[in-house]
């Protein structure tokens, strides 16, 4: 019995910490947004979601900063990322993912993904960038899932 309250105990303090780490990696993309003066909004999933507008084209553009890191080969990588368009709705067929793909290789940051039935441009970057990086890579995410978003679906705007 005694062994089993240590076990219990011991995955308790192991959740704390974890979401202790989480909350600390959230306060430091919320810091890094708050210095470059983004508006954002935390979504239920933990992310920063931020709101673009082009207001001399009449549309918005929605990015989101991924609220955790990843690990990969030593490095906390982070996510940016913006939907562009619905693979249904908007035809997404073999012939447009692989002219995506090929776009994908000449882009020098970032690159094409689907999830589910939503295609997203993705750039995932080591945590450690700064708040301009962070900033430049939330505004060349915006700029390119925007500009597919008119390619494929024409006037709409829904992401």
């Amino acid at each position: 019995m005694l062994s089993s309250v240590r076990v219990a105990l011991f995955v308790s303090l192991l959740f704390a910490a974890a979401s202790t780490v989480a909350q600390a990696e959230d306060a430091s993309v919320k810091t890094r947004l708050e210095a470059r003066g983004i508006k954002y909004v935390v979504d239920d999933d933990g992310d920063f979601k931020v709101t673009y507008s082009y207001s001399k084209e009449s549309r918005t553009q929605l990015v989101f900063v991924s609220g955790g890191t990843e690990s990969v080969g030593g490095f906390k990588v982070r996510e940016i990322f913006a939907p562009a368009g619905r693979v249904q709705q908007d035809g997404i067929d073999g012939d447009k993912a692989l002219e995506l793909l090929a776009e994908s290789r000449s882009n020098k940051l970032g690159g094409w993904e689907l999830a589910g039935d939503v295609l997203y441009f993705v750039i995932k970057l080591p945590d450690s960038i700064d708040a301009a990086q962070l900033e430049a890579a939330l505004d060349i995410a915006a700029e390119t899932a925007d500009d597919m978003e008119i390619q494929l679906s024409g006037d709409r705007d829904e992401l």
